[in-house]
């Protein structure tokens, strides 16, 4: 690699994880293209250079961020051999990724209900297709030996990674009636339950 890709990569480096901090500080009305940009000492054109606009720069960071989380619970799920096991797997690897790396889990769930992603959706779903397929996989045999009702895949998904979202999001807000071990201990089964053939 030549020095110029190397300060290249390490630019990039510097806005993303700069981004990520200055998210965390200071939330979503803080998150600005000059807070970034100060916060890193990079300079507004090297901050267009490689991420095109600041909603570039938010959206790779998104991707950064969730692609963690997902290989996090995609290799959680990948050492599991029932259905029971597999819904802990995945509930358990959520919630303590949510717990180890706040900043980043927080950046995701709040960028839902941001503009930054709009511009770049197909970058964004490509980023989470993986999950799904992952959970596809694990289901389809599942399935075929009765031990999971035969649910749209998108729905199995909701059902599985929808209450542990949930409860990631009332944690990183503060509040205080949600403790997530208390959550990995009751929602795995909970969810297992649901997804049982009647």
């Amino acid at each position: 690699m030549s020095p110029k890709q190397q300060r290249g990569e390490a630019t990039v480096e510097r806005l993303l994880t700069t981004a990520l901090r200055v998210y965390a500080d200071s939330g979503r009305h803080g998150f600005t293209v000059n807070a970034v940009t100060a916060a890193g000492g990079v300079s507004l054109g090297s901050l267009y250079h490689h991420f095109g606009s600041f909603d570039g720069l938010a959206a790779a960071l998104y991707i950064r961020c969730t692609e963690q989380l997902h290989g996090e619970v995609v290799t959680a799920l990948g050492r599991t051999r029932t259905a029971r096991t597999g819904v802990r797997a995945m509930v358990t690897a959520y919630l303590r990724f949510t717990e180890e790396h706040p900043d980043a889990a927080l950046f995701i769930h709040a960028s839902a209900h941001s503009g930054h992603l709009v511009a770049h959706a197909d970058r964004v779903r490509a980023a989470e297709e993986p999950l799904l397929a992952a959970i596809g996989e694990w289901m389809r045999p599942l399935v075929e030996a009765g031990e999971i009702a035969p649910i749209p895949e998108p729905l199995v998904e909701a059902l599985i990674i929808g209450p542990a979202a949930e409860t990631a999001c009332r944690w990183l807000s503060g509040a205080h009636d949600v403790d997530l071990a208390q959550a990995a201990r009751v929602l795995p089964d909970r969810i297992w339950r649901s997804l049982r053939p009647e």
